[in-house]
């Protein structure tokens, strides 16, 4: 097999990290989120970090958009199915929607995923604020409205992935892989 570089990206407290956990122990490589470990690396500042999406929209995302950047860039010489929690294109839209680069000009002509994206709706029986997750549902809905919107305009085909269980959502990411 080929190198795939999937995403799985959309609504915020979707279920995205958890999925790529199980993906994770099931032996399949995966890259975290890189808005979650930024807003952890600045909470380990006693929580007074500069970038974090609260306190600065614009420097979070950009720090997202070269974290996702070095991401991809790491990857490049794996074999196999590459599974990304979010990516180039989140955080390109994050920095859009907080007044940076058009998302556009970002990512240029290249697809930097494979073509079936992975898109978690929203799911307001499973989503949590947290530490790390101030903003609302429906923040999370408007940005899963974006990346969708995005993903469509950027010719990927996009997969809502159903709100089941985490094992069967597995299920349906490997069969929809594997009928490409």
């Amino acid at each position: 097999m080929s190198q795939k570089l999937i995403l799985i990206t959309g609504c915020s407290g979707g279920g995205k990290s958890t999925l790529l956990d199980k993906l994770n122990e099931k032996g399949f490589h995966t890259v975290p989120e890189p808005g979650r470990r930024i807003v952890a690396e600045e909470m380990a500042c006693n929580g007074v970090g500069n970038a974090l999406p609260w306190v600065d929209l614009k420097a979070f995302s950009l720090r997202a958009v070269e974290m996702a950047t070095n991401d991809l860039a790491s990857v490049q010489n794996r074999h196999g199915l590459v599974f990304f929690d979010r990516g180039l294109i989140d955080a390109a839209l994050a920095l859009e929607y907080s007044g940076g680069k058009r998302y556009r000009e970002i990512l240029g002509d290249q697809k930097h995923y494979f073509s079936k994206v992975f898109l978690a709706p929203p799911w307001p029986e499973i989503f949590e604020q947290d530490d790390e997750r101030k903003h609302d549902f429906q923040s999370a809905v408007d940005e899963f409205n974006r990346i969708q919107s995005a993903l469509i305009e950027l010719k990927y085909e996009v997969c809502l992935l159903p709100k089941t269980t985490v094992s069967q959502r597995v299920d349906y990411i490997i069969k929809q892989i594997d009928a490409m």
